[in-house]
């Protein structure tokens, strides 16, 4: 299989209200997808194929959304693809499209993910319609225990992610939730939901949608030579592993670890909490910040939350993650992993605005899904070769 460079050269996200009753689920795509085409200086007909993410159909009660979407995407007559890796979905999406510029079949690609909770009953979703559900908060709350009482961990690095987090946010004008009186005690003083996790240590439950458009080598540095700058991918992994698998660790799962290595195996990575500039981490509750550093050797183990208490994730930081807010800040899950890639393109291509790292040249998208079974993650740079190799 041929290997040929692609870059992200348009994002598009949709407006920054929690619910989006204004809006159709077709014009709630299509308002992502027009501005990621405007970005690209692109229009419809410059695309040859969409590829389409979003969590389960019982979200929204619509089957094959794919089918239903394909005018709003300008896809009549044009190869339309349909990914699902649960939470993990949206990053899948965005690596999904890379495959189909990478390998020479396509040169353009348009990738959208959505969800609109609105329309829909996401506790019923995530039971799978049986009853009263745990939700995906109590399903993981006993990883984060068991990684607190492993670390040795205060008890504060969890409200601390979730400060930092919403801080950032109020930079971002997409980002769906904004607390300007956030502050540590507040955090503490929220409802206790799953313990350890606080009512904002959790995430919102959101409309959204986002899109990207990726095309090959030749439009990437078309894109670069009219002064737009494209973020050229280096490396895109995904990974699963059963939830029920024998001698599985879901606090640190081999999948996670896997999916890392092998993406920074593709990238010429060897140090990454060198070489990486800062990350776009999918962290629903705020502990899965140090998990994750630590997951994807960015950390050494249990120093994962001394990153967060010494400041070293803020935005200011030496090595800044969810710059935008994460998904602690904007949650329509379908498209959560594809914002933190896009997040990280937008971060090297100097484009994030008020939330961006100065300097950034090369940067991390991760999303992970299910039971901490799925993982999806991409590595993006401002160059072809940011590493001189």
């Amino acid at each position: 299989m041929s290997h040929q460079p692609c870059a992200v050269v348009g994002v598009g996200q949709t407006h920054h209200k929690t619910r989006r009753w204004d809006v159709s689920l077709g014009g709630l795509v299509r308002e992502a997808a027009t501005r990621a085409l405007e970005d690209a200086q692109m229009d419809w007909s410059d695309i040859d194929a969409v590829v389409l993410g979003k969590a389960p159909d019982l979200f929204e009660g619509v089957m094959k959304p794919e089918l239903y979407l394909t005018d709003a995407l300008g896809a009549h007559g044009k190869p339309m693809f349909r990914v699902h890796t649960a939470g993990s979905v949206g990053a899948t999406t965005g690596i999904v499209a890379a495959h189909h510029v990478e390998t020479g079949r396509h040169k353009r690609v348009l990738a959208v993910a959505y969800q609109k909770q609105s329309e829909g009953n996401a506790q019923f979703a995530l039971g799978s319609g049986r009853g009263g559900s745990l939700g995906a908060g109590g399903a993981f709350a006993p990883y984060m225990r068991s990684y607190i009482a492993r670390s040795g961990s205060p008890l504060d690095i969890g409200p601390m992610v979730a400060v930092k987090d919403r801080l950032n946010a109020l930079k971002n004008p997409y980002a769906h939730l904004k607390l300007t009186d956030i502050s540590l005690e507040k955090v503490k003083e929220s409802p206790m939901m799953w313990e350890p996790v606080r009512y904002l240590e959790s995430c919102p439950s959101s409309d959204g949608a986002c899109a990207v458009v990726l095309t090959d080598e030749e439009g990437g540095k078309a894109a670069a030579a009219a002064g737009r700058a494209p973020a050229w991918i280096l490396g895109t992994a995904v990974r699963s592993e059963p939830s029920t698998f024998p001698g599985r660790d879901p606090v640190t799962p081999q999948g996670a670890f896997d999916c890392a290595d092998d993406l920074y195996r593709q990238a010429g990575i060897t140090n990454p909490r060198e070489q990486l500039d800062c990350a776009e981490l999918y962290v629903p509750f705020s502990w899965y910040e140090p998990m994750w550093l630590e997951a994807h050797r960015i950390a050494e183990k249990g120093r994962g939350w001394k990153m967060v208490e010494s400041g070293e994730t803020a935005l200011d930081g030496d090595f800044p993650v969810n710059m935008s807010g994460g998904v602690l800040s904007s949650n329509p899950i379908g498209a959560s992993g594809l914002l933190r890639l896009a997040e990280a393109a937008l971060q090297v291509r100097g484009m994030a605005g008020e939330h961006q790292v100065d300097g950034a040249k090369v940067a991390l998208g991760q999303a992970y899904g299910a039971a901490a079974q799925y993982f999806s993650m991409w590595v993006v740079a401002s160059s072809l070769d940011p590493f001189g190799r």
